[in-house]
């Protein structure tokens, strides 16, 4: 399931993106109507993204493993 999620994560990423470069190619960026599309395109490309991030970090592939169960300290010796 973990390739399935990341792979349409990523994609469903992307194309905010390319919709990003149609606004900037098409030079309607400086109406107020393109930067708040530009805007919400970044929203929703970085909440896809940062899922993929999640399904990459939980499968182990980027940043920290799993996390180790906590070590036990010693038992100190009180009188």
């Amino acid at each position: 399931m973990l390739p399935v999620m990341l792979l349409i994560s990523i994609l469903l990423g992307l194309i905010p993106l390319a919709g990003i470069g149609l606004i900037i190619v098409s030079g309607t960026i400086t109406t107020v109507d393109g930067l708040f599309e530009g805007i919400i395109m970044l929203s929703i490309s970085g909440v896809f993204f940062l899922n993929a991030f999640w399904e990459l970090r939980d499968g182990g592939l980027f940043g920290k493993g799993k996390a180790e169960p906590a070590k036990q300290p010693p038992a100190s010796e009180d009188s």
